[in-house]
């Protein structure tokens, strides 16, 4: 063979080592991989990156306070020369520190929501689904009636019985926004509790409570990882909604969904006031669905090669 095949015959083959799939590499960190490669993904998970410092930082960046007003600068528009970056409210107030205050409240009802509702979902799901049969059929039929209800008449019911407590403000979007999550991850659960490795589990005498804990919750952490980053957006939304009909967070606190509705009744004479409040909420609600759209590429184990 001739020098020139078989270099060519060696650069087949490096190329082949380079693509072939890494032995032993396990599902996450393979996804982790795969997601860099997604730049839509990666864009997504560095605005949020800073975004959470932004919000968190931003307020010891300037001297005002989010309560107390600049008595000589009313709907003032963005200016360096006053210190108001994105200038001040109708009541004199810096519009800056007030959006990153907003982003720490939306950010927060977006990820302690999440949280209950996940807790809520997978726990119900996971039973649900392991046990089937006649306590599958009650627990899922419970969850259909629930369905029925209009989500938003809920949360504003359950909001006017309990009061508008921030905290409660937290648990009301959790507690009915965790119905997604019970039906997908009962319907996962159904398509493992019959693999090989839940059977070697009950074979060694685990207790059922065992099982869903250490063998079937945690398979489903990567389609509860996608679901996350979809249901975050979600529930921000709703609470800007809520913020926006008067009904979300009060003052002295607020919310991005707050400022955008006072932003909206200030369009005319200040529209900075609404255009920077509703420009990071976007943004974040964008950077979550594009980093959810990427994990849900990454951990689809059909396109593992």
């Amino acid at each position: 063979m001739s020098a020139a095949g078989r270099s060519q015959n060696a650069d087949a083959f490096e190329r082949a080592l380079d693509n072939r799939p890494v032995m032993g590499r396990s599902l996450y960190v393979d996804a982790w991989h795969r997601l860099l490669k997604n730049k839509a993904a990666v864009a997504g998970l560095v605005v949020l990156a800073a975004m959470a410092v932004m919000v968190v930082l931003g307020p010891m960046l300037v001297e005002w306070d989010h309560e107390i007003p600049d008595w000589d600068h009313y709907s003032s528009p963005p200016s360096l020369e006053t210190n108001h970056w994105f200038g001040t409210d109708a009541l004199g107030r810096d519009l800056f520190v007030r959006t990153m205050i907003g982003g720490q409240i939306s950010l927060l009802v977006g990820i302690v929501s999440t949280l209950v509702s996940l807790l809520i979902g997978v726990s119900y799901g996971a039973v649900a689904g392991y046990f089937g049969g006649r306590v599958d059929n009650v627990m899922m039929r419970f969850v259909d009636a629930v369905y029925a209800m209009p989500f938003m008449f809920f949360v504003i019911l359950l909001m006017v019985v309990f009061g508008r407590n921030i905290f409660l403000i937290f648990v009301a979007i959790g507690a009915v926004n965790w119905l997604d999550m019970a039906r997908i991850v009962r319907g996962q659960t159904l398509s493992l509790k019959n693999k090989d490795f839940v059977e070697a589990a009950r074979a060694s005498g685990a207790r059922q409570s065992q099982i869903i804990r250490r063998h079937i919750v945690p398979n489903l952490l990567g389609v509860v990882i996608v679901y996350v980053t979809l249901t975050i957006p979600q529930v921000i939304l709703v609470e800007s909604f809520l913020s926006f009909l008067g009904l979300g967070v009060q003052e002295p606190l607020t919310s991005w969904g707050a400022l955008v509705n006072e932003g909206a009744q200030e369009l005319e004479t200040a529209p900075w006031s609404l255009l920077f409040p509703a420009g990071f909420l976007a943004a974040t609600l964008f950077a979550f669905n594009f980093l959810g759209d990427g994990l849900r590429d990454a951990l689809d184990p059909k396109d593992r090669l």
